[in-house]
């Protein structure tokens, strides 16, 4: 019978998944950094294989409206990840308090998390209808709103209208990691920080806000790399309009490749964004690496 050191065992066992990762992940990335430096189009596959080196590239970052999409979507992000965090620790905070119904109150809140974000979508497009929608309904009747208001259809308003959709559906998100984080804290700090003479705001930020930090910390990131790849509720709501307004980074990749079939630059814009995913990536890591550090 071979035996095999620990060391050729764990290759081994790993060989089989990462066949299928480097057969699923890799060759599709290899062969969109090829389509990248050509000028490959769905509609003339001639031109797949004629190379323009790095032609593309300039061409994305000297395109207006790529630059757009990218303001748009950190415009997004700073504005639906910043709501999240505050709300999310809000609500942590209430669910941590001791009241009746609470245990209803916890379970409500995997809701919004629990829903796919295509019907999430749909429902707050309904919600926004210029028509027959219940924001409308609602303002008229207690005299916000004089006419019923296009949400979604107002470039000033149809980006913030897509995030308060994606901050009802992630909130939890950090809400929960915010509670789990809640529950570790000793009662005893809380008690011996009240006989202190500490009150509530002192005893958050002397003993609450020191054990959620790391935590928060880390729903920051996954919130914002989640964020930045924005496409599926932009997708239902608006389409990128109205006048590139919500246009997102990922849509307008989207766009670039299938819609206008043009994948050779479509590819350059995806591994732009594929770039700055990895930087984003890197500072999560990063502050992995420093909560380890600092347990």
């Amino acid at each position: 019978m071979v035996r095999f050191s620990k060391a050729t065992t764990a290759w081994l066992l790993l060989t089989p998944m990462m066949t299928i990762i480097i057969g699923v992940v890799g060759y599709p990335l290899i062969k969109t950094v090829y389509y990248s430096f050509t000028a490959a189009h769905l509609a003339s596959p001639a031109t797949t294989d004629r190379w323009v080196g790095f032609k593309n590239y300039l061409k994305a970052l000297g395109n207006s409206k790529f630059l757009d999409s990218i303001e748009n979507t950190a415009y997004f992000v700073s504005v639906s990840v910043s709501a999240e965090i505050i709300i999310g620790v809000l609500v942590a905070l209430l669910l941590n308090q001791a009241f009746k119904g609470r245990t209803l109150l916890r379970a409500l809140l995997i809701l919004p998390l629990a829903l796919p974000t295509v019907v999430n979508a749909m429902m707050w497009r309904l919600i926004y209808g210029p028509d027959f929608g219940a924001l409308n309904a609602l303002f008229t009747q207690i005299g916000l709103l004089a006419e019923y208001q296009s949400w979604l259809g107002d470039p000033d308003l149809a980006l913030w209208m897509v995030a308060i959709a994606d901050i009802w559906k992630n909130f939890p998100l950090v809400a929960l990691i915010t509670l789990a984080a809640l529950q570790t804290i000793s009662k005893d700090l809380i008690e011996a920080a009240t006989l202190d003479g500490a009150n509530a705001w002192q005893r958050f930020w002397t003993v609450v806000f020191p054990a959620i930090i790391a935590p928060v910390s880390v729903a920051l990131v996954l919130r914002t790399i989640e964020a930045f790849k924005v496409f599926d509720i932009i997708y239902v709501m608006t389409r990128g309009g109205p006048a590139n307004s919500t246009k997102t980074v990922s849509f307008h990749v989207y766009q670039e490749a299938f819609a206008y079939m043009r994948i050779g630059s479509g590819a350059s814009y995806a591994l732009i964004v594929v770039l700055i995913s990895a930087l984003l990536i890197a500072t999560y890591l990063w502050l992995i690496k420093k909560q380890g550090d600092t347990a």
